[in-house]
């Protein structure tokens, strides 16, 4: 082989690996364009199934997850979901968060223009299972024990598990996780009663 042909031959090679290197990079583009709009579709249905859970049937006949509004708390961003019925604000949706016995326990709430809770559920958690698991719907229907409930029914006093002379079952052995959700969601009454006329009186 003479050395013009080596030459060629050299520089051949980063040419082709150039043209498959672009091919890739298009090809792994086109992909993430085309499964971008098909995850962020699983991922609102995702969302919207779980708020779904805690709003009655009825209650709402606009899309809340486009109607929403960004407020402080404790320093952190919380999204709410306005909840419509003929243009007016039937009720807030909002995750809360308290730290239970394994870590935090996130736990998503619905609550009606009066401040009274229509749903409650458990989001998220690393307690101890078949112990503190029990605050689950799956596993026990205890957290629809919030429904219904506001600030002065119970009386801030009784927000608590019975063992702190509240009104709220405790678990055999896991006292720690039910209280962590009970304070959860009073937190979440007062969140949204600080900040009610921001909430029911916005415009969308």
């Amino acid at each position: 082989m003479n050395l013009e042909a080596i030459r060629e031959k050299i520089a051949y090679q980063p040419l082709l690996l150039g043209v498959f290197a672009l091919l890739a990079s298009g090809a792994l583009a086109w992909a993430s364009s085309a499964t971008g709009d098909a995850i962020a579709a699983a991922e609102a249905k995702d969302l919207r199934d779980s708020l779904s859970e805690v709003l009655p049937a009825g209650v709402a006949d606009n899309d809340f997850l486009k109607d929403t509004i960004d407020l402080d708390k404790g320093g952190k961003p919380v999204t709410i979901y306005r909840a419509r019925k003929d243009g007016a604000v039937k009720a807030a949706l909002f995750k809360v968060a308290e730290r239970g016995y394994g870590g935090e326990i996130q736990v998503l709430m619905a609550v009606d223009s009066e401040g009274r809770t229509l749903g409650v559920r458990v989001l998220k958690h690393t307690e101890t299972p078949g112990l503190g698991d029990k605050i689950e719907i799956k596993k026990d229907p205890w957290v629809k024990s919030f429904d219904g409930k506001s600030l002065s029914d119970p009386s801030p006093d009784k927000w608590g598990v019975k063992k702190d002379n509240g009104v709220f079952d405790q678990f055999a052995g896991a006292t720690i996780t039910p209280r962590a959700v009970v304070k959860a969601v009073k937190g979440g009454l007062d969140f949204f009663t600080a900040h009610k006329a921001e909430i029911i009186g916005s415009a969308s």
